[in-house]
């Protein structure tokens, strides 16, 4: 009966909460959204998105924005902009701002740029919130990631029977990204390399040099307006925005 009791009690506390919905919004257009992502949104009292600066658009608000015109929206800065801040001091800043709109009863819904399992900020956000206020409801939609997008759009297959796929934001050294290659050369291996931007000049001659550049996909901005998508051999630019990825087989045998 105690166990009951508390039970029913820790319930109905459970119950004057709102709820926290991480929301995967896809790449860059709305056309990627899914019909989960969209109910998620439509529901939410209160969207919260994350934004480079105080002065700057937020990509994932942008997805959204037919959606979000009349709700209260909270933009909040993430630590990639930030970098004189701690990450740690960031997030918890955003958790509280979060929790205390959830905890006025307000159902809220945190969007998350592609998929929100995939190198997520989102993910920081949720495991405060799990340690720290266990009593809050919480859940997560999936999105379309920008290089299963890439994907599609260029017919390149991800993975096939007995082939691996690897996913790795784009190293920042040369030997890295050489000993990868190395590694898995003569593997049936997939590698996704996520976040190239400035680092594509010196990526390109690597690939180039390793004899694996025709074997490449580039795909930049996939989903907004300025969407690239082609074989990496026939793109002629030296410098490439920061949503720039690469897609590449090493051994079709």
């Amino acid at each position: 009966m105690k166990i009951k009791n508390f039970l029913y009690r820790f319930l109905i506390k459970k119950s004057n909460f709102g709820s926290l919905t991480i929301v995967g919004v896809g790449p860059g257009h709305s056309s990627l959204l899914t019909i989960a992502a969209v109910q998620a949104i439509k529901k939410a009292k209160v969207i919260v998105f994350p934004i480079s600066s105080d002065d700057k658009k937020s990509s994932a608000a942008e997805i959204v924005k037919d959606y979000i015109k009349f709700k209260k929206k909270i933009p909040i800065v993430f630590p990639m902009a930030r970098q004189e801040f701690e990450p740690d001091e960031i997030w918890s800043n955003a958790v509280d701002i979060i929790v205390k709109s959830i905890k006025n009863n307000k159902s809220v819904a945190l969007l998350c740029l592609g998929d929100t399992s995939i190198f997520a900020s989102s993910s920081n956000i949720l495991r405060i919130i799990k340690n720290n206020h266990p009593e809050i409801i919480t859940r997560t939609i999936p999105g379309i990631s920008s290089f299963s997008a890439a994907a599609a759009l260029s017919n390149f297959n991800l993975a096939s029977k007995g082939e691996t796929l690897i996913i790795k934001e784009c190293p920042s050294h040369k030997k890295e990204l050489v000993d990868l290659i190395s590694i898995n050369r003569e593997k049936k291996t997939v590698l996704v390399l996520l976040k190239v931007g400035k680092r594509w000049e010196w990526v390109k001659t690597l690939l180039k040099k390793e004899d694996i550049f025709s074997k490449t996909v580039i795909a930049i901005n996939v989903g907004m307006p300025s969407q690239i998508v082609q074989e990496a051999s026939k793109f002629d630019l030296n410098k490439v925005p920061y949503f720039s990825l690469l897609l590449m087989r090493f051994n079709d045998d």
